[in-house]
This record gives C-alpha cells, structure tokens and sequence, in this order.
C-alpha cells in the first residue's frame, strides 16, 4: 500500500529514534513470522513510539499480536529500496555556539545610541561636527558640498560592504536559511498527502525554529552597530555644515544649493523625496548606489532572513 509507506516514512523522517524504533520492530516482527507484541518490544522502543506506530495503522491486528499493514513498503522504506517518492527533507541541526556578538560589539551599539541623541540635541551636533570638520573641512574647502557628500557615500558603500561581509558569519546564516526551507519543505509534502498530524507536528517545529530568525537578525545586526558608528558622525557634520533644525548653518554662497537632476536648482534644505531634505535623499540615494557597486566589484554577497 502507498499510503502505508507514506506513513512509514513520516514516521522515519521525524527523528533517528524513530526511525531505529521501526527497524527495531520490523526485526522482532520478521523473528516471530510476520507479528509482533508490546511485550516483545517494550526494553527497545518507548509507549509513545509503540502509540504511534498504532495511530498511524503501520500496525495492524494480527492473528496473535500485531503485524505490518504492509510489511514490504516498511521495508521499502526502511531500506532505501523505494522510488524516492515518500522521502522528506533532513532538517539540518544549527549549531549554538552563543552570541556572536563581543563586548566591543556591544560597546559600539551603546555609543552609536549616544550619537543618535546629536540628532536632537544642538550640543551634541555642534561638538560632533566641529570634531569631524577636522576631518572633513579640508576636503570640503578644496571641493563643492556636493563632491563631499558624494565622497562621504562612496566611503560609506566601502566600509559597509567589508563590515558585512568579514563580520556576519554566513555559513551560520545560510544554515539558518537551509534549516527554515527544509521545514517548509517537509510541512509542504505532510500536507500533500494529507496527513494533517504530521502538518501539526511541523508546523509545532516551524514555531520552536522562529528562534532561527532571531538568530539571523542578531548575526545582521552586528555589523550594523559599527556601519551606523562610523556613518553618524559624518551624518551630523552634514546636519552642523546644513544648519538644520534650527542650527546655524556653516555653508555660504553657492554651497547652499545643488541643480538636480528633473528638479534644477533645489536649496539642500528644501524638499527633495517626499519629506526628506534634498540633501538627504541626495546622500541616500548616492550611498545606495555606491554601496551596489561595491558588492559588485569585491563580489560581495551577504545573506539576509528570508
């Protein structure tokens, strides 16, 4: 019977126990001609795995104990002889080997929070930006503004793509990745034959598997601590040379404006996409595409949740 060997390779997909629980009783069935009993298994396999056996018909009354419904597909099965049809995808094991993340990650993520603060607070702005243009000033005497903020993006594709790549572990996320497609794969077969206990029991392991994507997050998110350190303070010299929100600007003459591209002359405080600054969505926009590049040129590839 198909179904039967359907059952039985459900049941040997689940877990190795389960699995030596079955050979387990087909040897004890195939000793004793064909049946088996409880007590004749009881010190090899457990109540619950005897249960299921049971539940699933894979058992069946016999003339004095139990017997196979179709002791050739459990063979079929059991043995790899089979056509392959009623296999299901091996979950793989992700090892737990603890947060990636290091002190130094987390002392980055805590003064990239206290950056963030430069947003709001004029003080804050003032001392970062005077610190930057340190920096930055040079450049931005020998150069338009907007030669500057496209250097700043450049610089910003660069270190981000690097950081990605050297600071998430991929071969975790991509086991991460393999391990959610192989559930969903083995939830899409259970529900192809119809064995709504098996759905349920899978979809009880897609939502202990849930942890995964945290998991991937939390390997994304590493790198993010330090792109978003080394990005703010640039970030906050652009807001202190601007003069936004209620700052004094530092940008004279010419600087002041940029002609766009479809939109002209456009003062960099003035709108540009939507809500954003012209000379935000300016920024972005640049930092999107340089960032793009990079990939392309260092041939970088970083996993993302999926």
């Amino acid at each position: 019977m198909a179904r039967t060997a359907e059952k039985t390779a459900t049941l040997a997909n689940e877990s190795a126990e389960m699995r030596e629980a079955l050979e387990t009783v087909r040897d004890v069935a195939d000793e004793n001609g064909g049946e088996v009993k409880w007590v004749d298994v009881k010190s090899d396999i457990t109540s619950g795995q005897w249960g299921r056996l049971l539940e699933k018909d894979i058992l069946v009354d016999g003339e004095n104990g139990f017997e196979f419904a179709d002791a050739d597909a459990v063979a079929d099965v059991l043995d790899g002889n089979g056509d392959g049809d009623y296999e299901m995808p091996d979950v793989p094991e992700v090892e737990d080997d603890g947060s990636s993340w290091k002190t130094r990650d987390k002392a980055a993520g805590v003064l990239t929070l206290v950056l963030m603060a430069g947003y709001y607070f004029d003080p804050i702005r003032s001392v970062v930006g005077n610190a930057v243009d340190l920096v930055l000033g040079p450049f931005n005497a020998a150069l338009p503004f907007y030669a500057v903020i496209l250097a700043i993006s450049l610089v910003t594709g660069l270190y981000s793509s690097l950081l990605q790549a050297n600071m998430v572990d991929q071969d975790k996320v991509q086991a991460y990745q393999a391990r959610l497609q192989a559930i969903q794969e083995k939830e899409k077969k259970a529900k192809e034959r119809g064995d709504d206990a098996a759905v349920e029991r899978i979809q009880e392991e897609r939502m202990e598997a849930m942890g995964d994507q945290m998991g991937m997050m939390k390997e994304n998110f590493r790198p993010m601590a330090w792109i978003t350190l080394l990005t703010i303070p640039a970030f906050l010299w652009m807001y202190w040379m601007i003069g936004t929100r209620g700052g004094v600007g530092h940008l004279q003459g010419m600087e002041t404006w940029a002609v766009m591209p479809f939109t002209g002359r456009v003062e960099w405080q003035g709108g540009g996409i939507g809500p954003l600054p012209a000379w935000i969505a300016f920024y972005f926009l640049c930092s999107m595409g340089f960032t793009q590049v990079m990939r392309k040129a260092l041939d970088l590839d970083t996993p993302t949740p999926s």
